[in-house]
Formats: C-alpha cells, sequence, structure tokens
C-alpha cells in the first residue's frame, strides 16, 4: 500500500462519477482509499484524515456553487496542529489550477489518472 486517501465529493453536491473514477484508480495503483461519499460537510474530510491518518485528502465537485466548501476543508485543515502532515487535492469539471492556489490547495488534477499522479508527488512515492 502506498497510503490512505480521504475522497469525497464536498457539501452541496451529488455529482460523484468523477470521484468514483479517481477512487478506483488510485485504488488500481496500490493506495487504501476511503470514500466519504457525495455530499460531504468540509469537517468530515478533516476529521476522517485524522481518524485514519490519511496524508492526503482529496475533494471533487462539479457545481461551482459548491466550491465554496474546498476552501472550508483547507481552512479547517489549517487550523488544527496536523496541518502539515496532511495535504489537499482538488478536482472537478468547474476546478482549475488557479482555483486552487486561491483557496490553498496543495495540488490539483484535471483528470482521474492525473490524480494518481499529483498525490504520489504529494507523497514523495514513486
Amino acid at each position: 500500500m502506498l497510503g490512505k486517501v480521504v475522497i469525497g465529493t464536498i457539501r452541496g453536491d451529488l455529482h460523484d462519477i468523477g470521484k468514483n473514477l479517481v477512487g478506483i484508480m488510485l485504488q488500481g495503483a496500490g493506495f487504501e482509499v476511503i470514500d466519504l461519499g457525495k455530499d460531504v460537510p468540509p469537517a468530515r474530510f478533516v476529521e476522517a484524515a485524522i481518524e485514519q491518518e490519511a496524508p492526503v485528502i482529496g475533494m471533487s465537485a462539479l457545481l461551482t456553487t459548491t466550491m465554496v466548501g474546498m476552501k472550508e476543508v483547507v481552512d479547517n485543515l489549517r487550523a488544527r496542529p496536523c496541518q502539515s502532515k496532511i495535504k489537499t487535492i482538488v478536482g472537478g469539471a468547474p476546478v482549475s489550477a488557479d482555483f486552487a492556489r486561491e483557496i490553498g490547495a496543495d495540488d490539483y488534477a484535471f483528470d482521474a489518472a492525473s490524480a494518481v499522479t499529483h498525490i504520489k508527488a504529494l507523497l514523495g512515492v514513486a
């Protein structure tokens, strides 16, 4: 196992096909995936990462109106002592690298394959 990754679709968004593809790709690459499902409250991402000792939180959104929840996750994480141990990555159709930088996320992936590559890079694994 390369590591654990907590994934989910942010609160207010019920679209999960992309998240599911990312989960499948991560499992195929050797990661343990903790899938929180869809419509996940921001605090739950951080709680799950801490409980599961997962070094990465992956969030997806398809609706632009729900993207603000991603910033809430990042802000919630930054307010905790464990913040330097847990990385965040965001993705979804309306999400961009610029948006990821604006909210303080550690990375952005534009599709399932790039999510695996970027998460490996965040964790320093080949």
